[in-house]
């Protein structure tokens, strides 16, 4: 009996350093195909595909797409809404696999610059929060992108705890 209990002593640590490390994960950011397995082409409905996600501050969204036949500018609301691209552009990507880190809360704006694909439908905002704990307990929607580490919801918590005697159970 009282091996165990040393035994068990001398786990403990080492299991509750793990799920420390593991709720730590949660706090990462996530990172958004933009327009999820369709990538970033002119058949994809933006708006909707932009409002099924909650961007928070430290996330990064990746634009896909074939060099030459689009690009992604990030813009000001008024060359969004224009889609005039000859002012109003903060920055540009052309790279075929542009990855943007949001790192203001603040709402962003982002166009094809290729004539016609902006208009076309190739533009879409999002609104970027800050990120905070109240963020991280609302339920984020399914997704084939969005790949948050861990999100702290009841089913998480729940499997955290699952686990978390599991362990005990075998090192005790």
């Amino acid at each position: 009996m009282e091996d165990e209990i040393v035994r068990c002593g001398r786990s403990l640590p080492v299991i509750i350093s793990m799920i420390c490390f593991s709720f730590l994960n949660g706090a990462v950011s996530e990172v958004y195909d933009v327009g999820d397995e369709n990538g970033w082409d002119s058949e994809v409905d933006y708006a909707s595909w932009s409002e099924k996600y909650n961007f928070t501050v430290g996330d990064v969204i990746e634009f896909k797409y074939n060099i030459g036949q689009h690009n992604a500018f990030e813009v000001m609301e008024s060359t969004y809404r224009t889609c005039d691209t000859s002012t109003g552009v903060l920055s540009k990507y052309e790279s075929g696999d542009d990855k943007v880190k949001l790192n203001e809360s603040k709402k962003y704006w982002f166009v094809c610059g290729v004539s016609g694909h902006c208009l076309g439908g190739m533009r879409f905002g999002i609104d970027v929060k800050e990120g905070n704990s109240t963020s991280n307990l609302e339920p984020i929607p399914s997704a084939n992108s969005g790949t948050r580490a861990l999100v702290f919801d009841r089913w998480s918590l729940g499997l955290y705890l699952f686990a978390f005697g599991t362990l005990l159970n075998l090192f005790c």
